[in-house]
């Protein structure tokens, strides 16, 4: 069809002839293919029946044969069998040990919640010795404060004695 519209939109005249030849000649071609096509399709069809037909004949050593694709049905059907079982034993040992990990998991998370709680008991121990040892600090800068006015009171003390005893007139 595209090549009919360009033969169309040509402007010479012999082109516009060699195009349209040329269109013709691939119809043509594409009829003989559609047809040679059908035949081939046919062809197929009818040997495939013949096929069918001839297997339907030998009854006998159909019989035979599904006497050992049933055998084979029956061993194949024993293998998934055994297959399954081993899939169920694979499943019940990872569920058992999922059950023991879980377990695991419990008395970890229950041991950490203990450790949480030891924690959470030593920060309020900690946070009161902290202040305990502020307060001793505070005591002991103001004890050293009194130790030392009380020395100097004892050496102004000390110092008027003398004063007065070696210097009685001053």
């Amino acid at each position: 069809k595209e090549l009919e519209q360009m033969a169309k939109e040509q402007d010479r005249e012999s082109e516009k002839q060699a195009l349209l030849r040329e269109v013709e000649n691939h119809k043509k071609q594409m009829l003989s293919n559609q047809a040679a096509w059908r035949k081939a399709n046919l062809a197929c069809k009818i040997a495939i029946d013949n096929s069918e037909k001839d297997q339907l004949l030998q009854g006998r050593d159909s019989l035979r044969q599904r006497k050992t694709t049933k055998e084979s049905l029956a061993e194949s059907a024993s293998n998934i069998t055994e297959s399954l079982m081993g899939i169920s034993r694979m499943m019940s040992q990872q569920v058992q040990q999922s059950e023991e990990t879980v377990q695991t998991l419990a008395n970890s998370s229950r041991t950490i919640l203990e450790a949480n709680e030891e924690f959470k008991s030593m920060s309020g121990t900690i946070q009161l010795g902290r202040k305990l040892i502020t307060k001793y600090n505070r005591r002991e800068l103001t004890d050293k404060l009194l130790i030392f006015l009380a020395l100097a009171l004892f050496l102004a003390t000390v110092l008027y004695i003398l004063k007065k005893r070696l210097f009685p007139f001053l």
